[in-house]
């Protein structure tokens, strides 16, 4: 079972991400604003290392992992930020707004379901199956809003195998929060390129 912890993130995750998905809908948050939006993230996670600030350490303290609380405040909202912001400059804007839902939706149901699951995933032994399928279907359901159906069932298919891999960089280990979306994103283009 996930603990209240990351429950409450994946729920917030998914709430979070509709709601920039929404905010790119109607051109508030276009590739400027996400850029911008980064940096006062990256710098409220630096100053948040040394000091208490009002509002947002004790969303910090609500949200965070006990790790990351320590070394990287903040982390998962700037990796969604930076993957926003990627996307915004990279793709369509209705590929970027298919291909965020992808990760908000697919991500967040994808775990609250695979801890009911029983199928492990051959590429990570710390996630099921279930989870991956249920994420995906989701995933689909979303992005159909802004892109075709098959452009959606591909992408989000794509993007939950490549959630459930443990991708590195040397010894850093990738987020997905930044290889989901560049990998829907990129799947729907070969798709609209004939791929």
């Amino acid at each position: 079972m996930l603990k209240e912890l990351e429950i409450r993130r994946q729920v917030a995750h998914l709430i979070g991400g509709i709601i920039y998905v929404a905010l790119i809908y109607l051109d508030v948050l276009t590739a400027s604003v996400a850029g911008i939006l980064l940096l006062i993230y990256i710098l409220i996670s630096i100053i948040s290392r040394k000091m208490k600030i009002p509002l947002f350490s004790p969303i910090f303290e609500l949200f965070e992992r006990e790790e990351d609380l320590k070394k990287f405040p903040g982390k998962g909202t700037i990796l969604f930020m930076a993957s926003i912001f990627i996307c915004l400059l990279l793709f369509p804007k209705d590929i970027a707004m298919a291909s965020i839902v992808i990760l908000a939706i697919g991500d967040s149901i994808g775990p609250l379901v695979g801890q009911y699951g029983n199928i492990k995933s051959p590429f990570n032994k710390k996630k099921y199956i279930e989870g991956g399928i249920a994420g995906g279907i989701a995933a689909t359901i979303g992005a159909m809003i802004f892109v075709s159906p098959l452009e959606a069932a591909f992408a989000a298919t794509i993007a939950m195998i490549a959630e459930g891999v443990d991708w590195k960089l040397g010894k850093d280990k990738l987020d997905d929060n930044i290889i989901m979306p560049l990998v829907a994103g990129g799947i729907i283009m070969l798709l609209r390129w004939g791929l």
